[in-house]
């Protein structure tokens, strides 16, 4: 199939050089990229609505005669002007005007404008409707297709965007460009039948249909769009398992002595899990797997099997962590595990200074520290490994794609480390497919024998006062308690305020508990030390904001209380409910939520309380917030997609992978074409 050569958009009409710069800004290059910019929505201008007919709320055409143009000076100046057309009369309202525009609309005038009427005193009323004069006596006929409205951008207005667009069909008609899914045997719309449909839908087409996703034009394109993004994908994985990896043999003496020292067995689940990996590592083609597991199922331990096979066979490993709590947290466990079996840790953070971190730089790089622990740090220019062999990710999507690969880089000569991606965050089986299509997968299904499931209640705030007094009892039991602030703002500095401020509160209700206070502001010495304290048993309370979300182990806290859920993702909430549970005692989550509630934070609140599963809570999630949300901000580029839309087109994604790899064991140029026609600029995520 022949390919194309893209045409610039400064081909076209009334594309200069300021205009060519703002396209490019946007994303759009090519002609091509023009007709896969696609409307947000439609307005309907194919028939002329009569006055009398005019509904609250609802766009319309209209065309009637002006009876009067005038300026009221009520609370704002604005020139009102009426319009009569035999059926009934609507008030036009312009709050910006000029003396021009009021000659122009002088009494026995016929004008056809378009606008969203809503009821006034007087009747249908329309603030700065869009509108022409007619002149002369002879019909303007209406517009033969639904008008599209598209995604734009500052000095790009609609007028334009619809010019632009009809050139690039324009070209579409001439040189109907390939269809790179017509081997796959696609019913419905061919490709320049669905943009052609798309960009001027007929007068009959079905609005609601459109809004939905759902018509067979945009399935079509939807379809092509996430073969593309699966190809994408699966480009990367290539190019990350084009250099060979290093063949780390079993070495289960190394995993015996460790199990001899652990308090528990590891559940079928978690061994099954250590063979995937196993097997994986003993290959010379590098791992690509992600390891899925709800909070307390033990990832953990995992980790430590793949570390000590790695280790075992001379190379080091890094794990890498989002936080420095977690990060933390993570070198307690393993120096637990490891320092008893004669391996040496290192730890690098972003607070490591001085002769600390060039000791610590020298160690690494020295290969006599066989684990290397650390947050952001590990992937700076001077960290560098004697015999990197594994590298260990935590809470992926608190990262970017980039600083995944970037530690990758870092491997002995000639090979690539093996890469483990770990999430405790559980990932629809929709994202997954769409999001981490370069990683194989494996889940852990179950839960340490003893864990207790946590019972979650929802109360008002206003009963704030019973919340505080069940906080006082469970903690003059001889358990611990959590109390989570969280404030809509991102910034660190208001929502240390808000927790300090609720700490304040409480040790004035509460004055016989020992109250800590832990928050993202404070420095990394003063966290630690406050968490030490509340995890030795010397705090009762700890206020804290979202950053204990992961990395607390405190099996004596059994309630939990959460202010203001309804901000938070039901991921992040159920990541921090998992923070009690971790004992034999029955545990406890208050969902202290502000009346009244949303519809869709009632439904999200309510799948909490109704559910421990986290996949159930994910694939909720992703329902009523959708992927950028469930995913985090920093992988949303990999979701922003210009048709494709998740869940609505979860059922096409088995097609997607069935089609994706046919199309890259076929013709290269094809696949070339795809990604460059539906990712454009953001294929380089893919180091293609």
């Amino acid at each position: 199939m022949a390919v194309l050569e893209p045409v610039p958009v400064s081909q076209l009409r009334g594309v200069g050089p300021r205009m060519a710069q703002r396209l490019a800004d946007y994303g759009i290059h090519q002609v091509e990229d023009l007709l896969f910019h696609l409307p947000l929505r439609y307005q309907d201008r194919t028939r002329i609505t009569p006055l009398a007919a005019l509904q609250d709320g609802v766009e319309a055409a209209f065309e009637g005669e002006v009876r009067l143009a005038d300026i009221s000076f009520g609370r704002r100046r604005s020139l009102v002007v009426r319009v009569q057309d035999g059926s009934g009369m609507l008030t036009l309202r312009f709050f910006h005007f000029s003396a021009a525009q009021k000659q122009a609309l002088k009494p026995g005038v016929r004008i056809r404008g378009f606008g969203q009427a809503r009821r006034g005193a007087n009747g249908a009323e329309m603030a700065h409707p869009e509108y022409r004069v007619l002149d002369g006596p002879t019909p303007i006929d209406v517009e033969e297709t639904l008008t599209p409205i598209y995604p734009t951008t500052e000095g790009i207005g609609q007028a334009q965007w619809r010019k632009l667009c009809t050139q690039a069909l324009a070209w579409l008609e001439r040189t109907a460009p390939p269809d790179l899914l017509a081997g796959a045997g696609l019913k419905g719309p061919g490709l320049v039948e669905a943009l052609r449909y798309l960009h001027a839908p007929p007068p009959d087409a079905s609005l609601a249909r459109l809004l939905d996703s759902q018509h067979p034009a945009q399935l079509r394109l939807a379809l092509e769009e996430l073969v593309a993004h699966q190809l994408s994908l699966l480009r990367l994985r290539a190019s990350q398992q084009s250099d060979p990896a290093p063949t780390l043999q079993p070495r289960p003496k190394l995993w015996q002595q460790l199990q001899a020292h652990l308090p528990f067995q590891p559940t079928t689940a978690q061994e099954r899990v250590i063979g995937e990996i196993g097997r994986d590592l003993a290959s010379a083609v590098p791992m690509l797997r992600l390891v899925q597991g709800d909070v307390g199922s033990g990832k953990t331990l995992v980790a430590a099997a793949a570390a000590l096979q790695a280790i075992g066979n001379g190379f080091q490993v890094a794990l890498m962590a989002p936080t420095e709590i977690l990060a933390e947290q993570h070198r307690r466990n393993f120096a637990a595990w490891l320092e008893p079996l004669g391996i040496e840790l290192a730890w690098l953070t972003g607070r490591s200074r001085g002769r600390q971190r060039q000791a610590t730089l020298e160690t690494i790089a020295a290969g006599r520290a066989g684990m290397v622990i650390g947050t952001h740090a590990l992937f700076q220019e001077d960290v560098r490994f004697q015999r990197l062999g594994l590298v260990m990710v935590d809470e992926q999507h608190k990262f970017g794609v980039h600083q995944r690969l970037s530690l990758t880089d870092k491997g002995a000569a000639g090979l690539r480390p093996h890469q483990l991606v770990l999430t405790a965050t559980p990932i629809p089986r929709t994202l997954s497919m769409v999001a981490y299509a370069d990683l194989d997968c494996s889940v852990i299904d179950e839960l340490p024998p003893g864990r207790q499931p946590v019972t979650t209640v929802l109360i008002d705030s206003q009963r704030r006062d019973q919340v505080v007094e069940r906080v006082a009892a469970a903690c003059a039991s001889g358990r611990q308690a959590y109390w989570v602030c969280t404030l809509i703002e991102e910034s660190d500095a208001l929502q240390a305020q808000a927790a300090e401020a609720t700490a304040e509160a409480l040790r004035e209700a509460l004055p016989d508990l020992a109250i800590g206070l832990v928050h993202g502001r404070m420095k990394p010495a003063d966290k630690e030390a406050v968490m030490a304290a509340f995890k030795s048993g010397e705090l009762t309370l700890l206020v804290a904001t979202t950053v204990i979300e992961v990395g607390v182990d405190v099996p004596n806290a059994s309630l939990m209380v959460i202010e203001n859920p309804e901000r938070l993702g039901l991921a992040q909430l159920h990541q921090l409910r998992g923070r009690v549970g971790r004992g034999s005692e029955a545990s406890h989550c208050v969902l202290l939520y502000q009346s009244p509630l949303s519809r869709n934070g009632r439904q999200r609140l309510q799948a909490l309380r109704d559910s421990n599963d986290g996949f159930y809570i994910a694939e909720r999630d992703l329902e009523l917030r959708g992927p950028g949300e469930v995913l985090g901000t920093r992988q949303t580029g990999l979701m922003a997609f210009r048709v494709a839309s998740l869940p609505e087109h979860e059922h096409l994604l088995d097609r997607v992978q069935e089609i994706a790899e046919r199309l890259q064991s076929g013709d290269p140029a094809i696949v070339d074409a795809m990604i460059r026609r539906w990712t454009g600029e953001r294929t380089q995520f893919a180091r293609v």
